[in-house]
C-alpha cells in the first residue's frame, strides 16, 4: 500500500492550507480517477468545475502536446500567433468586445475590481479614492488580502487584516439591500449568480433581473463572478443566462483551462475594458501560448452546445435522485445542471463523514459549511455513473441512520 506513505510525506512536507480527503490520485480519465494503489473512484467534485470536460479529454490533450512542441511563454512583452484567436473566440462566446486573460480566478476578480475603480474614476466621474464595489455575504471570490476584506467566511478572513476599504456587503438575494447600497460613488455590484463554496446557494427567481435593472438605473457595472458556475456547468454556458440576464463583465477561470494549465479571463466590452492603459495591469502567464491554445480548444467543445445540454438534462437525472433522498437523511437540495449542494441532516453526521465514507465506496465528494456536500461530477458523466454515485450516497445515509 503506497497511499498511507504518500500521505505522511504531503503532511510533513506542505502547509496545512486545505484538510484533502485521505486519497492520492496518480491516474485519471473521463470522469473516474485511480490512486496509487490502483483503486478507482467516481470523481464527483471536478476540480471544484475546473474539469469540467472530464480528465484527460483528448480534445484538449491533442492541444496542450501539440503546442508544447512549438512555443509555451512569451510574456506579453510580444504577441504570439495563439492570442488572437483565443481572445476573439472567447469575446464572441461571451457576446463581448474584448478579454482581458489572466491565469487564476483570484486574479480575474482582481482585475474586475481594478477595471471597475477606473471605469469609475475616468468614465462616471467618482471623485478620487471614493470608489465602492456591492458585493454579497457568503461570497467566494478567490483568497488575495483585496478578496478576502469582502469574504464573510472567518477561515478565509480571520487574522489576515488589515483589511483592503471599497467594499458593501450586503445579503444575497436581497434585492432591496443592494438598492439601498447603492450611492453615487458605486462602480460595480460583485455577484456570483450561484454561490459555490457556500453551498451551491441559487438566488430567488428575479433576483439577478432586478440587479441588472438597478445597475443600468444607477449606472453602474454589474460582473457577474462565473469561475464555478460558468461554461457548461449548470445545463447553460453562463448560469446568469437562467434568468436572460447579460452581465456588462463575465469573470471566468476553472473549466476554461480545461483541466490542463490555469487560465482566466474578463470579457467586457471596450468602453469598460478599453480604460486600462499600457503598463497598468498585467501577468507575465496570462495569456500565455499554451493556455491561449487549450483555452480555444474549451470555446470550440462549447460552441457545439453538446456540454450544456448534457449538463441540464443529467443534471435533472441527479436531481430528481437528490431529491428523494429529502428526508431520509437530506433536509434540502440546490443547484442546477450538474452542480448540487446536498444539506445533510447534522443529527445524523457532518459532510465530512459524508464524503469520507462515499470515498471508502469510491466516489469523491467534498463537503463545506459543516453540514453540506457538493456534488459536481464531470460533464462527461453517464447515467450509469450518476446512479451509482446516488446509490453510495444513499447507502452511506441508511448506514448512518
Amino acid at each position: 500500500m503506497r497511499t498511507p506513505a504518500a500521505l505522511a510525506d504531503a503532511e510533513r512536507w506542505t502547509a496545512h492550507n486545505y484538510h484533502p480527503l485521505p486519497v492520492v490520485i496518480a491516474e485519471a480519465e473521463g470522469a473516474w480517477v485511480t490512486d496509487v494503489d490502483g483503486r478507482r473512484y467516481l470523481d464527483f467534485l471536478s476540480g471544484y468545475s475546473a474539469l469540467n470536460f472530464g480528465h484527460s479529454h483528448p480534445g484538449l490533450i491533442a492541444a496542450a502536446h501539440a503546442q508544447l512542441d512549438k512555443l509555451t511563454l512569451t510574456s506579453r512583452a510580444f504577441v504570439h500567433d495563439q492570442f488572437a484567436e483565443f481572445c476573439q473566440s472567447l469575446a464572441q462566446l461571451c457576446g463581448k468586445d474584448m478579454v482581458l486573460p489572466m491565469n487564476t480566478g483570484a486574479e480575474a476578480v482582481e482585475t474586475a475590481i481594478k477595471v471597475s475603480r477606473a471605469w469609475g474614476y475616468r468614465v462616471k466621474g467618482v471623485a478620487a479614492e471614493r470608489a465602492n464595489i456591492v458585493v454579497a455575504e457568503n461570497n467566494f471570490h478567490g483568497r488575495t488580502t483585496t478578496i478576502i476584506s469582502f469574504s464573510t467566511d472567518p477561515d478565509a478572513r480571520n487574522d489576515f487584516g488589515p483589511y483592503t476599504p471599497g467594499f458593501t456587503i450586503v445579503p444575497y438575494g436581497d434585492l432591496d439591500a443592494i438598492a439601498a447600497a447603492i450611492d453615487e460613488n458605486t462602480v460595480m455590484v460583485l455577484l456570483e449568480p450561484i454561490q459555490g463554496e457556500a453551498g451551491v446557494l441559487v438566488p430567488p427567481a428575479g433576483y439577478l433581473a432586478g440587479v441588472r435593472a438597478l445597475c443600468d438605473q444607477h449606472n453602474v457595472l454589474f460582473a457577474a463572478d462565473e469561475i464555478q458556475s460558468g461554461l457548461g456547468r449548470t445545463g447553460r454556458t453562463f448560469a446568469i443566462e437562467h434568468e436572460g440576464v447579460v452581465p456588462d463583465m463575465y469573470l471566468l477561470g476553472k473549466a476554461l483551462g480545461g483541466g490542463i494549465v490555469p487560465v482566466s479571463a474578463v470579457a467586457a466590452n471596450r468602453d469598460i475594458l478599453g480604460v486600462l492603459r499600457p503598463g497598468e495591469h498585467g501577468s507575465t502567464f496570462g495569456g500565455n501560448p499554451l493556455a491561449c491554445a487549450v483555452g480555444a480548444e474549451v470555446v470550440r467543445l462549447l460552441r457545439t452546445g453538446e456540454f450544456q445540454k448534457r449538463s441540464a438534462e443529467l443534471g435533472e437525472r441527479l436531481h430528481a435522485g437528490l431529491n428523494k433522498l429529502i428526508g431520509h437523511g437530506v433536509v434540502a437540495v440546490r443547484g442546477r445542471g450538474l452542480w448540487a449542494g446536498v444539506d445533510i441532516d447534522p443529527a445524523l453526521m457532518t459532510g465530512r463523514q459524508v464524503s469520507e465514507r462515499l470515498m471508502a465506496r469510491g466516489v469523491l465528494a467534498k463537503d463545506t459549511h459543516g453540514s453540506t456536500v457538493r456534488l459536481a461530477p464531470p460533464l462527461v458523466v453517464t447515467e450509469e455513473d450518476l446512479d451509482h454515485a446516488l446509490a453510495q450516497l444513499e447507502a452511506v445515509l441508511t448506514e448512518g441512520a
